[in-house]
């Protein structure tokens, strides 16, 4: 980072601060601040007084921002509406969960108030959005950790709040670091937010592949690398969600490809099936990646044998097939490992005259919506997989040579797309890093940000280094 410093420094005498620059005082936060602690939750009225009044939580509060919109309601008096309601440019910061994050709100609803908690801050003769930044930069120190005591449930209480020593600039300085920072992370977010919507276009990108080279076969180019001919005649596969297919392949139901394998949970009270165990145990937890090479929990050969888990050999399609993440999504993998399932999990046994793993792990990666809403069980309180539809449902059927290449063209391609993601992500990821950076090095006074801004009549410097980041 190639920002001029202050010409001379003096110990803080704060951990989490260091050395902070020798015109800078650093004193306890009460002295700047006003913070007030927010109402206790009341469900009912306890006056023929008392409103219906909109208030925000915790979870209300983001860095740096607020959500206002559908705001939860509790009864509250006129006096509790005068202490602790909101307003434009109050700083809320979190007393509880995620102690210390805080945000600024902006244009909150009519008579809003706060929930305890969360603490409401305005200032005495300081810049709001400066506090702001310093909290940040301390919760990246892990500050509130060790403030807050976190081996129980952490609380950022009034007084540990009002304690909390503050590096002080003078005020015009604040405003200067402030309107820096203001604008600089703005740029840094811009630029996040640009490679985030493109690992969204790469993400489609690879779904509709996935979706159209397991449904109508592969590319010309792509068959003809595999020895295949490109299909040109289509028919309808009498099904909605997978519409025509290539001429010459099957669809056929899954009761005729497959038969399946469940799992169980063994007693956990029983160690000698779980202690020191080294067999790996699928539960929908582990199904965050397509193959499964480990998982959290294992089982030991005990646990197998006397469980009705069993042992599925390697190679496997896996499905979850009763959890809430059915919801949204249906996750599928191949076990690289052998494994044991718990109840919560089906296994594929496929007819491999008929279908291979590779080239079904692809079909259901690439339609799970169709099918999920196929499969899924309605209405029930659990999302679940009904297994009896997913027996009667259908599935294309290409020739066992064209499923290997369509599973081996879609291995390299979606690795291909994947490092892109990968790269993109990595890229966020520094660029995460320098605005933290940036931020600590501001507010501690490790840059001359009034420097920097008199001598370049602008800001923009930091975006454009920034973008080295990216």
């Amino acid at each position: 980072m190639n920002y001029p410093a202050y010409p001379t420094y003096k110990e803080s005498g704060v951990p989490w601060l260091g050395k902070v620059p020798e015109h800078w005082n650093v004193k306890s936060a009460r002295f700047d601040y006003v913070i007030q602690l927010g109402k206790m939750l009341q469900p009912e009225a306890s006056s023929p007084l008392d409103q219906e009044t909109l208030y925000l939580k915790a979870q209300h509060v983001q860095w740096e921002s607020v959500k206002i919109k559908e705001l939860p309601k509790m009864w509250a008096s006129k006096s509790d509406r005068n202490k602790y309601g909101v307003h434009d440019g109050d700083l809320l910061v979190c007393e509880g969960g995620d102690v210390g994050r805080a945000g600024i709100v902006r244009n909150p609803p009519e008579a809003t108030i706060i929930q305890n908690a969360l603490h409401r801050v305005r200032s005495r003769n300081a810049d709001l959005r400066y506090l702001m930044f310093v909290l940040e930069h301390a919760a990246t120190q892990d500050w509130f950790e060790i403030l807050c005591n976190r081996s129980t449930i952490a609380h950022f209480t009034g007084e540990k709040f009002g304690a909390l020593q503050i590096p002080t600039p003078p005020l015009p300085e604040q405003t200067t670091i402030a309107d820096f920072l203001d604008r600089e992370t703005g740029r840094i977010d811009t630029l996040i937010e640009k490679k985030r919507r493109l690992i969204g276009l790469l993400r489609e990108k690879r779904s509709a592949m996935i979706s159209r080279t397991v449904a109508r076969g592969l590319p010309s180019e792509a068959a003809r690398e595999f020895g295949l001919e490109p299909h040109t005649r289509f028919r309808d596969s009498g099904i909605e969600w997978l519409g025509e297919v290539p001429e010459g392949w099957e669809v056929t139901k899954v009761q005729y490809l497959s038969r399946f394998k469940g799992g169980s949970t063994p007693l956990t009270t029983e160690d000698r099936y779980w202690q020191d165990g080294s067999i790996p145990w699928v539960s929908p937890k582990d199904m965050k990646n397509a193959r499964i090479i480990d998982t959290i929990d294992h089982l030991t050969s005990a646990g197998v044998a006397e469980c009705a888990s069993g042992l599925v050999a390697s190679g496997h399609v896996l499905i979850v097939v009763r959890s809430g993440i059915l919801r949204h999504t249906l996750p599928v993998a191949l076990n690289s490992v052998p494994v044991a399932l718990n109840q919560d999990m089906r296994a594929f046994v496929l007819n491999k005259n008929k279908m291979i793993s590779k080239y079904l792990r692809w079909l259901i990666d690439g339609n799970q919506k169709a099918l999920l809403e196929e499969w899924r069980k309605a209405g029930t309180t659990v999302e679940s997989i009904e297994m009896e539809y997913v027996l009667s449902s259908s599935l294309p059927t290409p020739p066992i040579s064209e499923q290997t290449a369509i599973a081996t063209y879609l291995d390299r391609e979606t690795a291909k797309i994947d490092k892109l993601i990968n790269k993109v992500e990595q890229a966020i990821e520094r660029l995460r890093e320098y605005r933290t950076t940036l931020i600590t090095a501001a507010v501690t006074g490790k840059i001359d940000v009034c420097y920097v801004a008199e001598s370049t009549g602008q800001f923009g410097l930091a975006a454009e280094e920034a973008e080295t980041y990216g």
